[in-house]
């Protein structure tokens, strides 16, 4: 399973390709694409984003489902997920819905 992640132009933030096509700030609101069907349009709307200059770095994350939650697999992406490790006070870990 697959998630698109990536960088809003506009303020750096981290955000995740969702159903509807908006990016959105939070993990948890993703699209996650279960099969290689999925995975190719989940690629080519992320891909007319960033050719809409929308987002920058684009990553395709392996990310597995857990009690209904979306967890990535690799630590790195869990971090950029949640926000920075050294204060728990700022980023998305820091907002109540988060």
């Amino acid at each position: 399973m697959k998630v698109a992640a990536a960088n809003r132009l506009t303020d750096g933030e981290a955000v995740w390709l969702s159903a509807n096509g908006v990016w959105a700030e939070t993990i948890q609101a993703a699209e996650v694409a279960a099969d290689k069907q999925a995975e190719a349009e989940l690629e080519r709307t992320a891909k007319a984003a960033v050719a809409a200059n929308q987002v920058i770095d684009l990553e395709f994350i392996d990310v597995e489902l857990v009690d209904g939650s979306i967890i990535p697999i690799r630590l790195r992406e869990r971090i950029k997920a949640a926000g920075p490790t050294i204060r728990l006070d700022l980023g998305k870990q820091a907002r109540t819905a988060a």
